[in-house]
């Protein structure tokens, strides 16, 4: 005797996380914040940044300076939101002039985006700047 599958089968989807496991206390006011800007702005962009705060640190890649500049051509008046850590590139000789929002930055990164004029910022300036995220372009590394 097998088990009855009714049509749907066998899989059953998987689970997201609710939270993050981790116990950094910045991380969790960011929590806290961007589940009240989720709820009270009827914003996807809020939404899609919190969920990417409850990820684990594998699934928050790095994403170079390059990278980012890369994607940020021909759009520099909008505000490059990684949900992890910017790193810097060496390869890339001139940084151009970028507004970033992240996680982190290293040493070198932020140097090198303040040297060429760019800023750097953190979620918390970010949602005090945009709430609704409307002039950004929210990017991840590669997975």
């Amino acid at each position: 005797m097998g088990k009855d599958i009714v049509a749907g089968g066998r899989r059953v989807g998987g689970k997201r996380r609710e939270a993050p496991k981790s116990k950094n206390v910045y991380l969790n006011l960011l929590v806290q914040l961007y589940r009240f800007l989720a709820r009270r702005t009827d914003s996807k962009f809020n939404q899609i940044v919190l969920q990417r705060l409850y990820m684990s640190k594998n699934n928050r890649p790095p994403m170079s300076i390059s990278r980012v500049a890369q994607l940020l051509k021909g759009k520099e008046n909008r505000v490059a939101v990684v949900v992890g850590t910017v790193t810097d590139d060496i390869r890339m000789l001139e940084v151009p002039a970028v507004t970033v929002c992240a996680l982190r930055f290293t040493e070198t990164a932020r140097a090198r985006i303040l040297a060429a004029g760019g800023h750097c910022m953190t979620f918390d300036q970010l949602a005090q700047k945009d709430p609704t995220g409307s002039n950004t372009l929210l990017l991840r590394g590669k997975r």
